[in-house]
């Protein structure tokens, strides 16, 4: 037997269960050619439930415990198939990930070699098992000439990320096939058959472009930009449309803030899906906010026209990590069946409109755990479209171009990278080549010709003078004057944009608002809506917005007046997206000040960058403006920010293929634990705190949290009004402070302790100001007794 008795009373046959993970697996991996191998890795992952120990298990689960049923089966393969190597990973790390792979993998599966400390082998003979599989009726294809698809290369073959992700690949298709199979066992009915699950809904690219293109049409009709930036973004449109009819490969897409890219490049995908039978879209983006606002988008546009029985939310899905909740939950919240459903769609991609965030997407093609991995061998033969791509960390660029041009290559996917400010990464194709194989070599969708940039010089930007040093008094003087009195000024740290409101609101100025990420998505949202209005208002109401980079990227604001803080030339640029917007102005004005070294108290400096990556970028941003002075910093230039970042590779090293990163190291030498550990896009642990900003919603979430305990719905409720934070040391004040929230299962039975991640606001502390948000500072008040 594979697995103990379903509720309907019937066991899983372990024939059953291997000749089912065979097929589903084999069909999974025929999207990339590799249906033999698949099926072999099928036939052979647990092999070791044919042992003595694991059949004892079955009877005793509590006496038989750490019973090691998988690695046979990977033994097997290394035994038998020496050129199905990808197989063998697959099955020795389809329960606790992919182990590493040198010449040395096949003695690590050596029974004879195996450490019992920890798991016991559920039989030590191979020979055994395999006779016991035969007697089941199960025949394994002849051993000799077999030749992996993806696992019949020689280590020497194949570049490393190339192989690595070839492998994840064939990995995906068998743990998803298992978990499928698995689930389908547990699901029997009265009648005894397994209930797999129904496939998602398929994309229909042509009806789904149509609905597109109206939808386009009607907010051309009805937009309040001026005719040049329309004529801009029916002029992007249609080259995307042009360039949707080229081979499958890698594409840029380079136009302009405001240009419509969002919209253009899914027009793109959706044709070029059509066009080459592709089979679904991901749309890859680095905010959560801008992924819920557009994946509302897409629902509420799609909605209307989906065949009856589909619903939006399962044509259109929307996936992000639910923080603090981990993969191995064994308990299940209470929900519809839609949103079960919806949440199966989002364990492995099988829908075809997906939304994600970059965290999903990349760290998950660099992953080596079953559950994150799972969904990969979904992207094969899809359309996959990141938005704002200079947002990826220098230190991580290489891999992932390299994973990504593999991806393209061996498995059929077309790859868009979408920015206003598209970085060099020409300048890393030598060190990409030798991770993945290929150059980076992408297509551009928007032609030359187009001269999408030079068509919208909708700002002047004057920037600072080499010895300029200005004070947040001084600034906010400048931003109090009649004719800044709409604007918006964005700086680097959330100290500085309190300075200066504080100075602001000593002088009188009107209008004034705040954001930063130290305040929840409702507040954001909230104040968002008001300035927004305000901006529309004809009568011209004073409207100063200061705020942190949060407001930089996907966010819809039209200012006269922006000033920016120095920081990278990136940043800069999408602060300049936010001025004259729609083009209604002749320019707009974008000022970029420099402001004044500060100090502690003891007379240390204090910083003025978010961190180190970030301030060698705002310096490399100084050196090009050095180099190229001031009347030649275009930063509608494409060409700017190509030496921009060449600099900022150059002072990294990012592009010196000698130069070797810890995660280059560990993707040489095929270590898939440590490649995950090292591929991180955001470095910092957070934690997330409930705040007050709405007393009601908090009350009824708090006293939620402390009845029933963490679950997947209280967290989609609570999002709205939480902030995420640095995590504080274990002694601080503020982790002192926090009400820590339960992990409770079904009858509110405690399984887990309190969630390290997730914590509650003390309510009479005032720690949440309505204008600023969460305030630390405020925590020492309510230590005070």
């Amino acid at each position: 037997m594979a697995h103990s008795t379903a509720e309907s009373g019937y066991w899983h046959p372990l024939k059953d269960h291997l000749t089912g993970v065979a097929e589903l697996a084999s069909s999974f991996a025929s999207a990339f050619g590799a249906e033999q191998e698949a099926r072999l890795a099928g036939l052979l992952h647990d092999l070791g439930k044919y042992g003595h120990l694991f059949r004892k298990r079955l009877e005793n689960p509590r006496q038989y415990k750490k019973i090691d049923h998988w690695t046979l089966g990977a033994w097997a393969v290394a035994q038998y198939y020496r050129r199905a190597a990808a197989a063998c990973l697959a099955s020795a790390g389809h329960h606790l990930g992919l182990p590493q792979f040198d010449q040395d993998t096949s003695s690590r599966l050596n029974p004879a070699n195996y450490d019992q400390s920890q798991r016991r082998l559920s039989e030590q003979n191979l020979d055994l098992l395999l006779a016991l599989q035969r007697d089941d009726g199960i025949e394994l294809p002849p051993p000799v000439g077999f030749r992996g698809e993806i696992g019949g290369v020689r280590l020497s073959e194949i570049k490393p990320a190339a192989l690595m992700l070839d492998y994840r690949m064939l990995f995906s298709a068998l743990v998803d096939a298992d978990f499928l199979d698995t689930e389908a066992h547990f699901k029997r009915g009265p009648d005894g058959v397994k209930r797999l699950r129904p496939a998602g809904p398929p994309l229909e690219p042509a009806w789904a472009l149509e609905v597109l293109l109206d939808h386009i049409q009607e907010l051309a009709s009805a937009s309040n930009s001026s005719e040049d930036v329309n004529q801009l973004r029916a002029d992007l449109l249609q080259a995307c449309l042009t360039s949707a009819e080229s081979s499958p490969g890698l594409f840029t897409l380079s136009a302009p803030t405001g240009s419509g890219k969002t919209l253009a490049m899914l027009a793109f995908a959706l044709k070029h899906a059509e066009r080459h039978g592709l089979r679904r879209v991901v749309m890859v983006i680095p905010y959560l906010s801008i992924i819920e606002q557009t994946a509302l988008v897409y629902r509420e546009l799609f909605a209307p026209h989906l065949p009856e029985g589909t619903l939006p939310e399962h044509y259109v899905l929307e996936h992000h990590s639910m923080a603090g909740l981990r993969e191995n939950d064994s308990e299940e919240d209470e929900q519809s069946p839609q949103e079960l459903r919806r949440r199966e769609l989002c364990e492995n991609w099988d829908a075809p409109l997906i939304v994600t965030t970059s965290i999903q997407m990349l760290e998950s093609l660099f992953s080596h755990r079953p559950g994150a991995c799972r969904k990969l061998h979904r992207l094969a033969g899809s359309v996959i479209l990141f938005d704002e791509v200079q947002t990826l960390p220098t230190h991580l660029a290489a891999a992932t171009l390299a994973g990504l041009s593999r991806m393209s290559r061996r498995f059929g996917s077309s790859v868009v990278l979408s920015t206003a400010t598209q970085p060099a990464f020409e300048a890393l194709s030598d060190k990409v080549r030798s991770l993945g194989s290929e150059p980076w070599a992408p297509r551009e969708i928007a032609p030359a010709k187009l001269g999408l940039f030079k068509r919208v010089e909708r700002v002047k930007v004057a920037w600072p003078q080499p010895d300029e040093a200005l004070s947040p008094a001084q600034v906010s003087a400048e931003l109090a004057r009649p004719e800044n009195h709409r604007s918006l000024c964005v700086v680097n740290l959330k100290r500085q944009a309190r300075d200066i409101l504080r100075e602001l609101t000593v002088l009188g100025a009107g209008g004034l608002f705040h954001l930063s990420t130290s305040m929840c998505p409702a507040h954001r949202q909230e104040v968002l809506a008001q300035v927004r209005e305000l901006l529309r208002d004809p009568a011209q109401p004073p409207v100063r917005l200061v705020s942190t980079q949060c407001v930089e990227a996907g966010v819809d604001l039209d200012f006269p007046v922006v000033w920016r803080a120095w920081g990278p030339l990136t940043a800069i640029a999408q602060a300049a997206g936010r001025c004259n917007r729609n083009g209604n102005l002749a320019k707009g004005r974008v000022r970029v000040f420099q402001l004044q070294q500060e100090y502690t108290d003891a007379g240390k400096p204090r910083k003025n960058y978010p961190d180190d990556t970030y301030a060698q970028a705002a310096e490399a941003a100084k050196v090009i403006l050095a180099r190229i002075e001031a009347d030649n910093m275009d930063i509608e230039e494409p060409e700017v920010f190509r030496a921009f970042y060449r600099q900022v590779y150059a002072v990294q090293g990012a592009a010196n293929p000698a130069n070797e990163t810890k995660l280059e190291d560990a993707i040489r030498r095929h270590h898939f634990e440590e490649v995950a550990q090292l591929y991180r896009l955001i470095d910092q642990d957070a934690i997330n705190i409930l705040t007050p900003y709405d007393p009601a919603a908090f009350q009824e979430l708090a006293q939620q949290a402390r009845d029933q305990g963490l679950t997947r719905d209280w967290v989609a409720k609570a999002r709205p009004y939480t902030v995420g934070w640095f995590r504080p040391r274990e002694d601080s004040q503020l982790m002192l402070a926090l009400e820590p929230i339960p992990i409770l299962g079904k009858g509110h039975k405690r399984h887990g302790g309190m969630s390290p991640d997730w914590f509650i606001c003390p309510a009479e502390a005032e720690m949440y100001d309505q204008v600023m948000g969460f305030d630390e500072q405020k925590i020492g008040e309510l230590l005070v007794f």
